[in-house]
Parts: C-alpha cells; structure tokens; sequence
C-alpha cells in the first residue's frame, strides 16, 4: 500500500468516504462507480479515483468498485483496526458528553480512562469508563501506554497538560480546548477542533444569501 507524500486534502476526504460507504451499505447498495460516488458526494471521477489511487487500485475498470470491500480497505487506512486506545482528560459537560455519547468503539478506538479535578466525579465511571484524579495521570500514562489523550480541559492549562502528556509517550491529541495548540515534541500529532468554526461558516453562507436577496 502506497503511503509517500499523501496530501492533508486526501486525509481529510478519507473520513468523508467512510460515512458514504456505510450509507451506501445501509441501503444495500453492493456496487458503485466513481462517477456516481463521486456525484453523490460532489466530488469529480478523476479526483475520486486520483484519491484512492494513492494508497493502491481498488476498483475495476467497467465494474467500478464493491462497496463492502472499498469500506473495509478505507477503514484500515484510517487504523480503524489497529484499536488505538483513549483517554479522556477533563470530564465537565463536553468530556462528559463524549464519554457518554460518542461512538468511540463504532469508530475503531477503545477508550480505556478518563481523568478529573473535582472529588464529585473521582472514583466513579460514565458508561462503564472509571474517572481517576488528574493528579495521578502521568504516573498512568507511564504505567498504561496510551495512544490519544482527548482534552477537556479549561484553556488556561491546556498547553501545560498536552505538554504533560506529550512527555508520557502518548501519540495524539484530540484538543478541544478551543485554543491552538503547537507541540515541539517528535511523534506526536495534535489534532486541533474548534466547534466555532463551521458555525461561524454557515453565518456567513446565510449572512451571503441574505445580500444577494436584498435582506440587509
């Protein structure tokens, strides 16, 4: 499987191509060619088959592609298979709510912990995911390699806890804290969200159609 220079673009529509082919699957759909995969999910053929093409050939040419085995190729691209596991640091209403709520196992991930300041929620567990004082994190971390830390916490010590850790060996971090976070540490992947950002975006595409409809 080729993986040399893979585009951040391609990455990105690599998540985009999961959720069709389960809807496709969904509606039993076995087979399906790039042109009508790529109109249903506005994209262009050549780009569809140019995306694909960069990790190996999975269709064929006048069947186009088996829709079952094209999921399962994109899944193990994305390491769906590799069960990364997961913690979760910072367990108020967002954390909660991703313990809870967020299909960690359906996506491939097992999340193992989650960790907290307040002695309300220490010593319990949400959904069967026991929470422990942050104070003891680094010592688990060292004791429990970890894949992906999730970060729940407030922004005033975000920097500080991704720096923390970053140092425990742990390889990525979802960060939800709504600032950006930059770490000079080699192997480790941040992956920065910011929920604003699509809101924002469909302000403007509804603040856009209001001026060229005359509303002001």
């Amino acid at each position: 499987m080729k993986k040399e220079r893979i585009s951040n673009n391609v990455i990105r529509r690599l998540p985009m191509y999961l959720r069709k082919l389960d809807d496709l699957i969904y509606h039993e759909v076995d087979r399906i060619s790039s042109g009508e995969l790529g109109k249903q999910m506005g994209l262009t053929p050549s780009q569809i088959r140019q995306d694909f093409s960069c990790f190996g050939e999975f269709g064929q040419q006048g069947y186009g592609y088996r829709v079952t085995d094209l999921r399962e190729q994109v899944a193990r691209i994305l390491g769906m298979h590799k069960g990364f596991t997961v913690v979760i640091v910072g367990v108020g209403n967002l954390g909660h709510a991703l313990i809870a709520n967020f299909g960690f196992k359906e996506q491939g991930f097992n999340l193992v912990a989650a960790f907290d300041t307040s002695a309300d929620i220490i010593g319990t567990s949400i959904s069967g995911i026991p929470v422990y004082d942050s104070a003891l994190l680094s010592d688990w971390l060292k004791r429990n390699p970890t894949d992906i830390v999730v970060l729940t916490v407030p922004r005033s010590i975000a920097r500080n806890m991704a720096e923390t850790v970053a140092d425990c060996g742990v390889r990525g971090i979802w960060n939800f804290t709504n600032i950006e976070l930059e770490l000079d540490k080699p192997g480790v992947r941040v992956e920065n969200i910011h929920f604003s950002d699509s809101l924002l975006a469909l302000g403007y595409y509804i603040a856009e159609s209001e001026s060229s409809d005359g509303i002001k």
